[in-house]
């Protein structure tokens, strides 16, 4: 499979005689999801939507090339459970600082970061960033840039149905049968700001769910899964078109 817009698969030969436009980094997070998902969920989801919308863009005259996904994210209030690993927000900003170092250095000026981890918040980094780089950049929540309500019942917000259904979808050898689920009951705030959703507190993860999820995945199904990653990859994809196109002096209308 011939696929050079995947950096992981790309050799020397290839990338020296190819100009890429744009780059895209994939970043997930290493946590439990559930008793059904893995602990690679995110990551997973964040490589296949980036290098499925790159191979859409590419299809259309683009050249994105996707960089390996980083496999840790924020997870500072889920230390206690078991093997969840944490990167802090200010080693996340030290990191995608050196990456796009040499990207710039390299003469590449555009980075995406596809974003698959809710704990992941990269616009305060790139506000930081921005001002010390040519590079322009930007990021996507993959599993928000379209409505997933047009596409399930009952999305959840971690390891629930919609997450599930992508999975399916996207890596089904690696999900547990849904009988073997937790109901991703969650615990509300008694705080009325933080429960109403006007003010905002860090969850602590295991007095909030009792099975790690938030969401029932009961209801999630292949198909689901499959239009609701081919919405996103497709929304990607163009994002990634027009960001191959546009000259970064010409940014506004």
């Amino acid at each position: 499979m011939n696929r050079p817009y995947v950096l992981g698969e790309a050799t020397w030969s290839g990338v020296r005689e190819t100009e890429y436009s744009v780059a895209v980094l994939p970043w997930g997070a290493t946590e439990a999801h559930n008793y059904h998902l893995p602990y690679g969920t995110d990551n997973v989801q964040a490589e296949q939507v980036a290098i499925r919308a790159a191979a859409q863009a590419w299809e259309q005259g683009a050249r994105p090339v996707v960089l390996p996904t980083v496999p840790f994210g924020v997870n500072t209030t889920q230390l206690d459970i078991m093997l969840t690993l944490n990167l802090n927000p200010s080693t996340q900003a030290m990191i995608l600082g050196d990456l796009v170092s040499a990207l710039e250095q390299q003469g590449i000026r555009k980075l995406v970061v596809v974003n698959g981890h809710g704990g992941n918040d990269f616009r305060q980094m790139i506000r930081e960033l921005q001002p010390l780089t040519e590079v322009f950049l930007s990021t996507i929540n993959w599993w928000s840039c379209v409505d997933v309500r047009q596409f399930v019942e009952e999305p959840g917000d971690h390891a629930g149905e919609a997450e599930t259904a992508a999975m399916l979808h996207l890596a089904p050898e690696l999900v547990r049968p849904l009988k073997e689920a937790g109901p991703g009951k969650a615990r509300q705030s008694r705080l009325t700001g933080v429960r109403e959703g006007w003010a905002w507190a860090p969850r602590r993860w295991t007095q909030v769910t009792a099975d790690t999820g938030i969401g029932n995945p009961a209801k999630a199904t292949p198909e689901k899964g499959a239009a609701y990653v081919s919405a996103a990859v497709q929304r990607i994809a163009g994002y990634l078109v027009e960001l191959h196109e546009i000259s970064l002096d010409d940014l506004y209308a």
